[in-house]
């Protein structure tokens, strides 16, 4: 039987993790991040894959991709939360199980931060626990997917 494939998606200034507001984001680059997750998809038996865009188009294709690439998709679509009715209705498009998360606890932040356009279409939201919430999404997926449980 074939592992189950989830997709991580970042949005934009995610590339600058680890630089960017780190009082807020922590100190992890996105590269470290990718390196945990991977860390844990093959404790869990899931396979992995990584795409971080700027672009809102780029994103969208990266989630249409999904299609025939992907089971489940973990997405942080940053500032895209709050603005990307086309993120939201691509994530609908394809169907898949989808958790967003975020590194800080967007409720807990300035209003206009607080509304999620894509949680409507989401499995569930993580939000608030660093790079931590992208192995709560992976675990929560992998459970989901019917994979190894791990550690």
């Amino acid at each position: 039987m074939a592992k189950p494939r989830i997709m991580v998606i970042n949005g934009p200034n995610l590339n600058l993790l680890g630089t960017r507001e780190p009082g807020i984001y922590g100190d992890k680059t996105l590269e470290q991040i990718n390196q945990d997750i991977r860390a844990l998809a093959d404790e869990l038996g899931v396979e992995v894959a990584f795409h971080q865009s700027n672009s809102e188009g780029e994103l969208i294709q990266a989630v249409q991709s999904c299609l025939d690439s992907a089971d489940a998709i973990i997405i942080n679509p940053a500032a895209y939360t709050t603005t990307s009715v086309g993120l939201l209705d691509a994530i609908k498009a394809v169907n898949l199980p989808t958790v967003e998360v975020h590194l800080s606890n967007i409720h807990a932040r300035e209003e206009f931060r607080r509304r999620s356009l894509i949680a409507p279409a989401a499995i569930g939201q993580i939000c608030g626990f660093g790079p931590d919430s992208y192995l709560l999404a992976l675990r929560a997926l992998a459970a989901r997917l019917g994979a190894a449980t791990g550690s």
